[in-house]
């Protein structure tokens, strides 16, 4: 475990002997969790001024003394503004984006983190031992370390640490509740258990009886804490930025699995629109990381490389306009901090400004010369433009240095007026005014446009000034998302939703081991492209059994390199595998539950997709461990965190803003066309 450290100074350890589970620690006083804890207060005092504002609310209606509707009235007021107050502090938190940023980083445009959901405690003991003596006639009190073991995992999972632990900690109790919900939460009885959660932009709580509520906010929770880690990715190296993309990519896969499985959560920070916003904005921040990765080594100061990078960058601008649209709909607008959407405005303007600025160096410092490849320089200029000026041709720009010169002053007014509108915008928002280092890369940029006019501007010179044509949105590398194995894997398989056959025995021979069928997933192994004839379809082998066993090792964890090894390393003359088949099976609907939502009853019918499409995203699969009623364990993942990270400059070890950039044009390096940027 990491940025952790126990009572009295005693670091953990990590593994089942250390003090907190591995990925948890109560007591670290890094700034998230001040953070959160002040998240967590805020909360408290807001769903304490609803109660007292349902309280006036319903003692003015019951009430027809006019002396008492003018003391109410007078007290609504004081508890409106008290929650006025509150909801402004809160937004206040969320707009709190430097704590989750890398600490060394010192020039780089900050990047917005979710905040975990906030939840209640839950005593599993009494209604769970009850439930075990009713339908089990058993005795609770003989399971009761195993619930005792449940509920400390809960309890662990509100205070996950930001590293993939943590996630794993998220994954390892998620998993578990489907099998939870197998043995105690049957559609005829519910077990008295209330799930209270709070929604992380207003503060609001939601209780549900029923597990819906509880997965959909681990789920949240889980894509919450792989923004955090690739926030605070290190962003100046290659490694840093690879896992920043990968944790963003990941945060919009599981937000994504949250909304076409959950569709009628109460809380609205889960709602369809909210999450999709979300998901767009993780995208968004991920393909910021991949611009960011291309620019890392440097841009060659040659024409096809500068436009290329125009067009990536165009495509950031792009995303995150599409980001901007979607928060300043109603109601998005009303629960998203301020902060956010003015954040996404800023970014599509500058990096909308940069392609322009891309282009005008393209065009301004690089004529045609005899030694280009003049069709190549025409093909690339063609596709940067949806549409050329009225009667300009790519070729005719390129050979005639006036036109291409025309057109190149007008990329650089363009970036000009994009920068400062990214200036005036964030000047409007006092939240973005904390952000200092924000204020130095805009004025940066700004002024490298400034000089870039200045370079190309000629007193005795009159231009018919033309309108810079809009740059079309073009990547190499497409921020998509990706959903990581701790949401599927074998438990999404082997749990007591699916029904199976019994397991059959194959006898495979060396000389058709490696022939007559091929092997697909991760865990569980699928067989796949079986051919009727060969040796193993006599012995009963069928398309899409999943192996279960080689040998005598379970592998239903097992990914296909490693079943492949052990078939392949078997000495013997032959070897047994056995293979199970799925069988269809109905899931009944789950019945509605009691929501309470600010102390107000609703009814909400939590529909939950009980199945995915396994075969999406098959190559994100990963290994967890199967649960069962006697041991909640869930096997820990020995994979590591990918470390990716976005470029950033050190104001001590590297040039300040008020200098050219290394990692963009500058004035030094057009006298060679194979100089970096």
């Amino acid at each position: 475990m990491t940025d952790t450290l126990l009572p009295n100074g005693i670091k953990d350890g990590g593994g089942d002997s250390s003090y907190f589970r591995k990925g948890c620690n109560p007591f670290a006083q890094t700034g998230r969790s001040k953070l959160q804890n002040k998240r967590a207060g805020l909360n408290q005092q807001i769903i304490k001024e609803m109660r007292m504002r349902a309280g006036a609310e319903n003692l003015l209606k019951a009430s027809s003394n006019n002396k008492v509707k003018e003391m109410v009235m007078l007290e609504l007021s004081y508890v409106n503004a008290n929650l006025q107050l509150l909801t402004g502090q809160l937004e206040a938190l969320n707009s709190s984006v430097d704590v989750y940023q890398n600490t060394h980083e010192t020039a780089n445009i900050p990047l917005i983190a979710l905040g975990l959901k906030e939840t209640k405690e839950v005593d599993f003991s009494t209604p769970f031992k009850d439930f075990i003596l009713e339908h089990y006639s058993e005795d609770g009190n003989s399971y009761e370390d195993e619930i005792a073991d449940m509920m400390d995992l809960r309890q662990a999972c509100r205070t996950p640490s930001r590293n993939e632990e943590g996630v794993e900690l998220l994954a390892k109790y998620f998993s578990h509740l489907p099998l939870i919900e197998s043995r105690f939460f049957s559609p005829n009885h519910q077990p008295g258990i209330f799930f209270t959660w709070y929604d992380s932009f207003t503060g609001v709580p939601v209780c549900q009886q029923n597990l819906s509520l509880e997965k959909a906010s681990i789920l949240f929770n889980m894509a919450a804490l792989y923004s955090q880690v690739g926030t605070r990715s290190n962003r100046q190296t290659i490694g840093g930025l690879e896992e920043a993309i990968s944790s963003f990519q990941k945060a919009a896969g599981i937000l994504n699995h949250l909304k076409e499985t959950f569709t009628h959560t109460p809380s609205y920070d889960m709602s369809p629109a909210m999450v999709s916003m979300l998901i767009r904005m993780m995208l968004a921040q991920a393909q910021e990381c991949l611009f960011e990765k291309t620019a890392l080594p440097g841009i060659r100061n040659q024409f096809q490389s500068l436009m290329k990078v125009a067009q990536e960058a165009s495509k950031v601008s792009e995303t995150y306009d599409q980001v901007h649209q979607s928060m300043i709909q109603t109601p998005i607008k009303d629960n998203v901090p301020l902060f956010w959407s003015t954040m996404a405005q800023v970014k599509t303007n500058h990096y909308r400004s940069m392609a322009h600025y891309f282009v005008a160096s393209a065009l301004l410092d690089h004529q045609l010369s005899p030694n280009d490849d003049e069709d190549q320089q025409e093909k690339t200029l063609s596709q940067v433009y949806d549409c050329l000026p009225e009667g300009q041709s790519p070729l005719d720009i390129l050979k005639r240095r006036e036109e291409r010169s025309r057109l190149g002053k007008a990329h650089i007014r363009r970036a000009i007026l994009g920068h400062e509108e990214a200036l005036r915008i964030y000047s409007l928002c006092h939240h973005l005014n904390k952000l200092e280092i924000l204020e130095d890369i805009l004025k940066a940029s700004h002024q490298r446009s400034l000089n870039k006019s200045s370079e190309n501007e000629n007193e005795d010179e009159f231009t018919d000034y033309i309108e810079a044509p809009d740059i079309i949105p073009k990547t190499e590398h497409k921020a998509e998302m990706a959903v990581p194995a701790t949401t599927k894997g074998p438990l999404s398989f082997f749990n007591a939703k699916q029904r199976w056959t019994a397991p059959r025995i194959i006898t495979l021979r060396p000389e058709d081991r490696d022939h007559g069928f091929t092997l697909k997933g991760e865990s569980p192994v699928q067989v796949v492209s079986l051919d009727p004839l060969c040796p193993a379809a006599a012995e009963g082998l069928k398309e899409g059994d999943f192996i279960i066993t080689v040998g005598d090792t379970d592998c239903k964890w097992f990914t296909v390199s490693e079943v492949m090894r052990l078939l392949k390393d078997v000495d013997e003359e032959m070897i047994d595998i056995q293979v199970v088949s799925m069988m269809e099976s109905n899931p009944q609907m789950p019945t509605k539950s009691a929501t309470f939502c600010g102390n107000i009853p609703k009814t909400y019918s939590m529909i939950c997709l009980a199945y995915d499409d396994e075969d999406k995203n098959a190559k994100s699969r990963k290994v967890t461990k199967k649960s069962s009623f006697l041991s909640w364990g869930l096997k820990n993942k020995l994979k590591s965190a990918s470390t990716l990270s976005l470029p950033t400059s050190d104001h001590s070890n590297s040039q300040p803003w008020n200098k050219p950039c290394p990692t963009f044009p500058s004035s030094s390096s057009y006298n060679n066309d194979s100089s970096l940027y």
